[in-house]
């Protein structure tokens, strides 16, 4: 499964996509466990002292906010599917 990572995360990554091995029927909270011990870097960047996703970052299965989705991080992933994840980004 490919994860695209945007802005300050694709520094900690050193690429804007990552492939991943993940096992059908896998949830998006078990791809993350692969990303965050690929990258442990960004575990302080996604989640809190709680291991919870922080609010400012967001995660998009097919272009959906994971906060929107009925499963949230349990959310089966398909092979096919597109995975984005950004920081928060801050402008004005």
């Amino acid at each position: 499964m490919k994860v695209n990572f945007f802005a300050t995360l694709r520094q900690i990554t050193g690429q804007k996509t990552v492939e991943f091995e993940l096992a059908p029927g896998s949830s998006l909270r078990t791809l993350l466990d692969l990303v965050l011990a690929k990258f442990p870097p960004l575990r302080r960047e996604l989640l809190d002292e709680h291991g919870n996703l922080y609010q400012h970052v967001h995660i998009f299965i097919n272009g959906r906010d994971v906060p929107y989705l009925d499963d949230k991080l349990e959310t089966i992933v398909q092979p096919e599917d597109v995975v984005n994840i950004f920081p928060a980004v801050g402008g004005g």
